[in-house]
């Protein structure tokens, strides 16, 4: 049988590192929604209605803005439901506390000024600053307490195959929250109650690359201006300068952003992956596990030129890769987005293994696939034989809902009480890759030397609901 293992990756703490107080969920609306949830590409489909999703991809993603206005008042209504400004209201009884989990600021003279009190929120007092000081309010992350944005989230989390968070905003009439900024993810604007205008700069910092100057200092002209009404849309690529303001004669603006694709670039890949191409090449060619120059750490090569040694190698490696005959591995990205990705939708039910034991004789299926990452990495067990590969299969099945995106650290009690993975020999990574790519397939058909190994390989998946008989 496989082991269970915790993993060591842990994401950054936040500047509170207790764990969030035991959340309620707010009473479901029972307003019908406009959005289709069989699927993830229906999901994500539905959302950017009318427009389809190749043409989104194909003209606007990490390209330029996407307003889409709705007229139906049934949207604007489910816009509504998901989050207003009485929900912050009710959940302020639940223990909120500010930083962790509200912000309240303002844009004065062109600069971001933070009004958050210490501890507890308290409605009373949030309402005042609101009103009298013309706050905005931010709201981290309330997919935590709404199931309706854990039900969005979750699927987009699935379509993406990267985190989605999500942050509300309540500004009120005549009233800006930040000055203007941009962001190191993708950005999903959804109006919730009432209008907000956006204006959207030129240039852009493409796609959200470090600079040293300010994003004040890089704003160029205004590109869009808009008026974002209940019900609309509004898509930016990162990078996007962009500024919002609540206009005169409306009460108050909410609106959702959904973000996702930080940290997802080709650079991020590459830094994940390269250590697991050196480790496999250093196995095998003997000129990189050869001594570099006597005194090179010093600064003195001795006449070698260093970059074209190294270059050499590189060269060796690409066209290792391009031909296939070195395998990309992604490890530590596969298990940062496992870790930390919402739980499937009211998961409590997929806890507990259901059907029948598979045998050799039937059939099965995999459940889950999109909350599923199969990873092959170094054994982390101590042997005095050299370190062998070994097949992890991870998953999101019990991950906790009320931490998504919160940036806290789970102790090493908590990340074993979360599966962190079954691990199995590298010999039964072709038998898993089969089991990912067909809908169902006959035990018996797995690629494995014995009868053995296949009834205990889905033995497995099936005791941590990964895997039903059909």
């Amino acid at each position: 049988m496989p082991k269970k293992r915790a993993s060591n990756v842990k994401r950054r703490s936040s500047q509170d590192d207790q764990l969030p107080p035991k959340q309620s969920k707010l009473t479901q609306s029972d307003t019908p929604s406009p959005l289709c949830f069989d699927s993830p590409d229906s999901l994500f489909e539905s959302l950017i209605q009318p427009m389809k999703t190749e043409q989104f991809f194909r003209e606007y993603w990490e390209k330029k803005p996407l307003h889409l206005q709705r007229s139906d008042p049934s949207i604007a209504s489910y816009y509504q439901s998901l989050f207003q400004l009485s929900d912050l209201q009710s959940l302020c009884s639940q223990g909120l506390e500010y930083y962790r989990d509200v912000n309240v600021v303002r844009c004065i003279n062109g600069k971001k000024k933070v009004l958050n009190k210490e501890g507890q929120v308290k409605n009373s007092v949030l309402n005042k600053t609101f009103v009298q000081n013309k706050a905005t309010i931010q709201f981290h992350q309330p997919q935590r307490f709404k199931d309706e944005l854990w039900r969005i989230q979750e699927k987009l989390e699935c379509f993406f195959g990267a985190l989605v968070g999500s942050n509300v905003y309540i500004t009120p009439q005549e009233s800006q929250g930040l000055p203007p900024h941009y962001d190191d993810v993708e950005v999903f604007i959804l109006q919730l109650e009432g209008e907000k205008r956006w204006r959207l700069y030129s240039p852009t910092v493409p796609l959200a690359s470090e600079y040293s100057l300010e994003p004040e200092e890089r704003i160029g002209s205004p590109t869009h201006d808009i008026i974002l009404k209940t019900g609309d849309l509004l898509y930016f690529p990162r990078g996007t300068i962009h500024q919002a303001m609540t206009p005169a004669g409306v009460d108050h603006s909410t609106h959702l952003t959904l973000s996702t694709y930080q940290r997802m670039s080709w650079g991020d890949l590459l830094l994940d992956v390269f250590p697991s191409l050196m480790f496999d090449s250093s196995r095998t060619e003997v000129g990189l596990r050869e001594g570099m120059p006597r005194r090179l750490l010093l600064g003195n090569s001795e006449g070698l030129d260093t970059s074209r040694q190294l270059a050499a190698s590189l060269r060796s490696l690409a066209d290792k890769m391009e031909t296939g005959m070195q395998e990309v591995r992604s490890a530590h990205m596969k298990r940062d987005f496992i870790m930390n990705r919402l739980p499937p939708y009211s998961q409590q039910e997929l806890l507990t293994p259901s059907g029948k034991i598979p045998a050799l004789e039937d059939t099965v299926s995999l459940r889950l696939k999109e909350h599923m990452v199969i990873t092959v990495e170094p054994s982390q067990e101590r042997t005095d034989e050299s370190t062998e590969l070994v097949v992890f299969v991870l998953h999101s099945l019990k991950n906790q809902r009320e931490s998504h995106m919160m940036g806290e650290s789970p102790d090493e009690e908590e990340e074993q009480d979360i599966s962190r993975g079954l691990q199995f020999p590298l010999s039964h990574l072709q038998a898993l890759r089969q089991l990912q790519q067909v809908d169902q397939l006959a035990v018996d058909e797995l690629q494995l030397p014995t009868q053995e190994d296949k009834v205990s390989l889905v033995l497995a998946l099936w005791s941590e609901s990964l895997l039903v008989v059909v």
